[in-house]
């Protein structure tokens, strides 16, 4: 592994990261919306990833078959909606109330996103230490090489 692939594996987990908390913060936004462009209430969104890999074409297994495989990053597959049901709160002077006074109100929970959002900032600032490592690394070796 190569200064470059560290370089790029954290720069790939800061881009996920960056767009998870866009997610939770847009889930946020719309912890009250009870009316969307689909119809119903808001619908709470999650960001899957998925190990990113280089190609493996079977020259490149055969060449790397005893050395010791590292992962290559992190990207994001989908960003889905959460099918957990929706959260039903009495309020006959809501205009969004049915017959019988109940509200259908979004599947967000603000305990949970925030508990999500802290563990997205602690994945954020654990790349951006990897990289300031690796530049550390890197200027030191230079200094060596300058003596």
């Amino acid at each position: 592994m190569g200064f470059f692939d560290s370089m790029d594996i954290s720069a790939s987990g800061l881009t996920a990261q960056r767009l998870r908390m866009d997610v939770i913060s847009n889930n946020i936004a719309n912890v009250n919306t009870t009316r969307t462009e689909e119809g119903g209430p808001y619908r709470r969104e999650r960001v899957v990833f998925q190990e990113r890999k280089k190609d493996f074409s079977f020259e490149k297994i055969l060449s790397n078959f005893f050395k010791n495989q590292s992962g290559q990053g992190v990207r994001v597959v989908a960003v889905e909606k959460d099918p957990a049901p929706f959260k039903l709160v009495y309020d006959p002077s809501h205009p969004d109330a049915d017959a019988l006074g109940y509200v259908r109100m979004p599947n967000v929970n603000v305990v949970t996103e925030m508990v999500d959002m802290i563990s997205a900032t602690r994945s954020y600032e654990a790349n951006v230490t990897a990289i300031n490592s690796a530049k550390s690394m890197i200027t030191k070796a230079l200094e060596i090489g300058r003596i």
